[in-house]
């Protein structure tokens, strides 16, 4: 059986430091829930990431 290449990863806010777990292969903006600032985005298969991953 093979393994996901998927997984959950935990990211740093770059405008209000908020810490939020958010999904690799996320297909919908994922937005930061105190700020509202934009933390990755879909490209069709692993989101872009625009935060820093702790």
């Amino acid at each position: 059986m093979p393994l996901p290449r998927s997984y959950f990863v935990r990211v740093k806010c770059p405008k209000c430091g908020n810490e939020q777990i958010i999904f690799s292969h996320a297909s919908r903006v994922v937005r930061c829930l105190v700020c509202d600032e934009v933390l990755a985005e879909p490209t069709g298969g692993k989101a872009r990431i625009h935060a820093p991953i702790m």
